[in-house]
């Protein structure tokens, strides 16, 4: 048997699965992401630990290829979250560990990145919104506050960088990891010679930028001992998590929107040229390379399952529930979409603004709050929980709607992936809210087989993106638009429009 090792750097788990060519999953192993707080006098800085990230998924390789003996790995790629950086020195040794996304220090550093810089130009050139956790800003944090480190430094390797350098000793990075570190020109795709002379940044310190599914290397023996991996085995570039997500499920074509659905939602839709107007750039979208050939990703984000998390966790259901004496196997979560599906359409006239934490796209507003709003005392709590989901998908809605006026792109398929798609309820409403058919494919680890494929891309066992997705690609669950709920929903959206005009002046 031959197979593809994808491997994830997430921020709850260092996962590595490891697939047949046909896209099945044969094997995976996850080990915890540890996030420490090692500086006293700064409690609230965050940093993960090179040695527990490279021996978190050294031990989960190993397992899934012990998983696996007597079979051949074709090749193995690298995905995950993007910015977090290490600088490494010439020998190879890492010298400062990651700051964390989770890090607040580099806020002075985003502060003068907004004023030298500036938000537009930095859209106009890279296609970034400039976050607090940016790569640059990490750069210039370590010239202020360790400026002989940084002297030392060979190379500034991305998380995901770093993982391909301890496996094959080389350094490189894909036009989609480069996009996350506020340098990369997305028109040249190469370094922005003006950011990085305004900056100060050493352009020696970063990797040369390359397409994902570029063969980069070959598993050395010192990482052959540790992983399991056989010598020679070859390394791939892979890239960005929500944008490997997109290979499997076909979301690489401009049309279909992937939905990647947990704490947050992330839509994504491909593009063929980067769109990077101030239109797009005020609706708090990013555009980057894509890991696709040819291809740009714009991603809107906003948060969504946490409003869910909330609801259970400070209104939830009574205690025991009384009224559902009989399902006491039923878990919480499917008492209370039980509840919801039982509350009409509109959910009796209650409205949810799903603002708990802001609103970032494409109203972008982090001072934004939540509202829940047309309470009567006829509302129960199923009504309420509906409410949740259907401005949830209000919000998605919205979204998609101003992808297709702001970027030119149609909407003609959605495909959900993430832990919140086993909820059916939630799904159907996406679909009858939106008007358009959603799919929840028969995929495992979206985002891994994505970073698989590109493995396969670089060592010739797919042609490209679209050969790929012939192969692995499996009908899963849809979701078509119930007509008489689209049309009601038609009119409540009209009224959700106005709700986030209406209450923004209460803080």
């Amino acid at each position: 048997m031959s197979y593809l090792l994808g491997i994830d750097v997430g921020s709850t788990n260092l996962k590595a699965v490891l697939f047949g060519t046909d896209g099945r999953m044969v094997a995976k192993h996850d080990v915890a992401t540890e996030c420490c707080h090692p500086d006293q006098a700064h409690p609230e800085w965050a940093v993960w630990h090179p040695e527990q990230i490279w021996s978190g998924l050294a031990q989960a390789v190993r397992a899934v290829t012990s998983a696996v003996a007597g079979g051949e790995i074709l090749g193995v790629a690298v995905t995950g979250m993007g910015m977090d950086g290490v600088p490494i020195d010439q020998a190879g040794k890492w010298l400062y560990p990651f700051i964390s996304w989770h890090c607040p220090r580099t806020a002075p550093q985003q502060a003068w990145w907004l004023e030298h810089i500036g938000a537009d130009a930095q859209f106009a050139r890279g296609g970034n919104q400039v976050w607090t956790f940016n790569t640059a800003l990490r750069l210039r944090w370590m010239q202020e506050h360790e400026p002989a480190i940084l002297r030392k430094t060979h190379k500034w390797l991305l998380i995901e960088d770093y993982v391909n350098f301890m496996l094959c000793g080389e350094t490189a990075t894909d036009y989609s990891m480069a996009s996350t570190t506020l340098l990369f020109d997305q028109r040249t795709r190469r370094w922005n010679d003006d950011f990085l002379q305004r900056s100060g940044i050493d352009r020696a310190l970063l990797c040369e930028p390359l397409p994902a599914g570029t063969l980069i290397g070959r598993v050395h023996q010192a990482a052959a001992g540790i992983t399991g991996l056989k010598m020679g085995t070859p390394v791939v570039l892979g890239g960005h998590d929500y944008c490997c997500g997109c290979l499997p499920t076909g979301a690489f074509d401009p049309g279909v929107l992937l939905d990647v659905l947990g704490t947050w939602e992330m839509v994504v839709t491909a593009l063929c040229e980067p769109v990077l107007t101030p239109e797009v750039q005020r609706m708090g979208v990013v555009v980057d390379s894509h890991v696709a050939r040819d291809r740009y990703a714009a991603m809107g984000a906003t948060v969504a399952a946490d409003m869910l998390e909330w609801f259970k966790r400070e209104i939830g259901l009574p205690s025991p529930p009384s009224s559902l004496c009989g399902a006491e196997s039923a878990s919480e979560w499917a008492q209370l979409i039980d509840l919801a599906a039982q509350s009409p359409i509109g959910s009796n006239g209650v409205f949810f603004l799903p603002h708990m934490s802001g609103s970032f796209c494409p109203v972008l507003d982090p001072t934004s709050t939540g509202a829940f709003v047309g309470l009567r005392n006829i509302a129960g709590r199923g009504d309420l929980f509906r409410a949740v989901i259907e401005g949830l998908n209000y919000q998605f809605l919205e979204i998609i709607r101003a992808f297709h006026h702001a970027l030119g792109v149609p909407s003609e398929k959605i495909v959900v992936i993430g832990g919140p798609t086993k909820n059916r309820l939630w799904m159907q409403n996406k679909a009858d809210v939106t008007g358009i058919v959603v799919e929840v494919p028969n995929l495992a680890e979206a985002v891994p087989l994505g970073a698989a494929i590109l493995a396969g891309i670089g060592t010739g066992v797919y042609r490209d993106e679209q050969d790929a997705f012939s192969q692995v690609y499996r009908p899963g669950t849809f979701y078509v638009p119930d007509p008489h709920a689209q049309d009601r929903y038609r009119d409540l959206y009209a009224r959700y429009e106005v709700l986030y005009p209406s209450l923004k002046t209460f803080a």
